[in-house]
């Protein structure tokens, strides 16, 4: 009821305020203007990733938990252990997110809490997750649609994905970005870089965004630009090996590796010719929609959740899955240097009242009191 202080837990998350991916920065963004709106929160937290564990920072209840620390048994350790502590307190709605956290659904089932998960993109398609990962993702989807109250997906894209596969009903709620413009230009000069000298991607070094095509791609355009790749794995990968080693035969590719400072990389995002975004299998994906609230020009991998952002090429350009298509696309680009301004120009225009954070927000409030029965 709003006459009290209704308690939202976000599990799924490696935490707050740790700032690694994009269900971080939705955690952190959520939860924050959760706070300020009256709805208190709690977040569950991995343990090993903080040195300092206070109780709660802004308003936000943080508890921390271990996890079995094995690239695959992480979050799901640290999510059953969460499930199992949230289902013995007294929190209105339990929000998870990841798929991979459906089969959980049925303790809080059990437990009679009011439940909604985000349940992100295409996980059992993703290469990383081939073999049994990826019968597990779909598995695990399926299972959230059956045990969870309110199913999330960020774009009516996936919202088709959900009726289509498991034949549920589905909530769009996007991610959100905030518009930002150049404020110290000189940060990019640490690779020797000049506005518009250069070509952009941003992402880790993951089959699932193509990195190795766009690269050859590039290199097979003969553009005079170079190509910045912004991104590593935390971990030993043949994969991003090979990206690394085709990337130093060659004078035209820089790899910066991660760049946590976020100053460092809004800026190398503002002056970019272009940037290129190769994933694939997700909805609305926060790394191109940082590009469009930053200004780039975006030539984007022809999918239906990347057509859905940019609103069928109103707000960027595409390229097929080949390497002759990316150069093809590349060359076009350096030709049309007025095309490409007129991208720059428009593509913030993008970030329409549907991708701003306190649009998400209010529609997360909405489903929360909608569980609860309080609106």
């Amino acid at each position: 009821m709003r006459n009290k202080k209704n308690h939202v837990s976000i599990i799924g998350t490696r935490g707050y305020p740790y700032i690694y991916s994009g269900y971080e920065t939705f955690a952190k963004e959520l939860s924050e203007r959760l706070v300020k709106k009256g709805i208190k929160v709690t977040i569950y937290c991995h343990r090993n990733l903080f040195k300092y564990r206070p109780k709660q920072i802004k308003g936000i209840h943080l508890v921390y938990l271990p996890a079995i620390e094995t690239k695959i048994l992480s979050q799901l350790s640290h999510s059953l252990l969460a499930f199992l502590h949230a289902c013995w307190q007294p929190y209105d709605v339990i929000l998870a997110v990841n798929s991979a956290n459906g089969p959980f659904g049925l303790l809080t089932r059990l437990f009679r809490k009011k439940t909604m998960i985000n349940v992100d993109g295409l996980e059992w398609m993703r290469p990383k997750w081939n073999g049994l990962g990826s019968k597990y993702f779909y598995w695990s989807s399926k299972q959230a649609t059956r045990f969870f109250d309110l199913i999330i997906n960020d774009s009516e894209e996936m919202q088709r994905v959900y009726k289509k596969e498991f034949q549920t009903q589905s909530s769009v709620i996007a991610y959100g970005a905030e518009p930002r413009y150049s404020q110290n230009p000189e940060l990019i000069q640490k690779w020797d870089l000049r506005p518009n000298s250069y070509y952009l991607i941003v992402g880790r070094l993951i089959p699932d965004n193509n990195s190795d095509i766009i690269l050859e791609g590039f290199l097979q355009s003969s553009s005079g630009k170079k190509l910045v790749i912004v991104g590593d794995v935390p971990f030993q990968d043949t994969y991003a090996k090979k990206i690394k080693a085709r990337s130093q035969t060659t004078d035209r590719v820089i790899m910066t590796g991660y760049v946590n400072e976020s100053e460092t990389l809004a800026e190398l995002y503002h002056h970019c010719y272009a940037y290129l975004h190769g994933h694939e299998f997700g909805g609305t994906n926060p790394t191109m929609l940082k590009a469009m609230a930053y200004g780039c020009a975006i030539l984007a991998l022809k999918t239906p959740f990347n057509i859905e952002m940019l609103a069928d090429g109103d707000f960027g350009d595409f390229f097929n899955k080949s390497v002759d298509s990316i150069s093809k696309k590349i060359k076009d680009f350096d030709l049309h240097s007025k095309r490409v301004l007129y991208l720059k120009n428009h593509s913030r225009s993008g970030i329409s009242k549907k991708y701003t954070w306190d649009h998400v927000c209010d529609q997360y409030i909405n489903a929360i009191y909608g569980l609860i029965g309080s609106r």
